[in-house]
């Protein structure tokens, strides 16, 4: 048996609908049952419900489970959610667990600078020294940040991509190649102790994204450049809390600071899956950055 976790946030939850999409069986574990609902209707999904935070409410989740997908919220208690759940993990007697982490594409990024990725180093390295046998699947931005309504999405009222990071290019990846890689990793042999950085097939600039966008709706977008405290007004005026505005700007201090950005395929081909450009994603999403401007 199997378990995924996080199979209600934005990733996990497409990462769910794949596994149901390929007839792979998998065991989904949620902590809110009500929103774990739309995963009781894909099939070959069991749904269990538990808290990965609580190891004692994790026994009908981890029974008989040998290999786990370990995804979670990118929040401020992530690290302690993700190695509480090691943990019961090991205690349970699971032997693999494949951690979705990340990696940013840019080739001057410093990880420790940004506690995104600070958060995933200290989890990788927990997991390592658990004993149990583990993987790291880092993939680097997602495509789907850029959606309206993201954190970081274009504002589709004004058909704008508002961002305080110049000309900096990035690797954004498509969640669905995510997700079929992840799928595949969980019947693979000999992946573990391994980590698996994954980017798009294309760095690009925020100018080059709105083109993609623009060219898949008909509807002209345009690159805004802000500065950093611009940026930081803006998101407080959006009501983000200040610990997300901190993060955020941490993010973007980190991408202004590296124009440069990899493109890193080689999990694609070694698990088979086609990388989706941006404008293949921009086309797909057409119907979202198309939506009409506010009244």
């Amino acid at each position: 048996m199997q378990l995924m976790t996080g199979g209600i946030g934005v990733a996990g939850s497409i990462v769910a609908r794949e596994f149901a999409r390929q007839g792979v069986p998998i065991r989904a574990l949620v902590r809110d049952p009500v929103k774990g609902a739309s995963l009781r209707e894909l099939p070959g999904i069991e749904v269990v419900t538990g808290d990965m935070r609580v190891p004692g409410s994790l026994g009908a989740a981890l029974d008989g489970v040998d290999r786990v997908l370990m995804i979670s919220s990118p929040r401020g208690d992530m690290v302690d959610t993700q190695c509480r759940f090691i943990d019961a993990a090991k205690a349970a007697g699971v032997g693999h667990v494949v951690k979705l982490s990340g990696k940013e594409s840019g080739t001057a990024f410093d990880p420790q600078a940004f506690r995104g990725t600070r958060w995933h180093l200290e989890i990788e390295r927990y997991l390592e020294e658990s004993g149990v046998a583990w993987t790291h699947l880092r993939p680097s931005q997602f495509m789907q940040t850029y959606l309206p309504g993201a954190l970081t999405g274009v504002d589709a009222a004004r058909a704008a991509l508002v961002m305080p990071i110049g000309e900096s290019r990035l690797s954004p990846v498509d969640i669905q190649d995510i997700a079929a890689v992840a799928v595949a990793m969980m019947a693979a042999d000999g992946i573990e102790g391994r980590a698996y950085q994954m980017t798009g097939p294309e760095a690009l600039t925020m100018t080059e994204i709105t083109e993609s966008i623009s060219a898949a709706t008909g509807r002209r977008y345009r690159y805004e450049r802000v500065t950093a405290d611009r940026k930081r007004a803006l998101h407080a005026a959006e009501g983000f809390p200040p610990e997300v505005v901190d993060l955020l700007d941490e993010i973007y201090a980190g991408r202004r600071g590296s124009p440069e950005s990899v493109v890193e395929l080689s999990t694609h081909r070694a698990f088979g899956v086609e990388p989706t450009t941006f404008a293949e994603f921009a086309r797909r999403h057409a119907a979202d950055f198309a939506a009409p401007p506010a009244s």
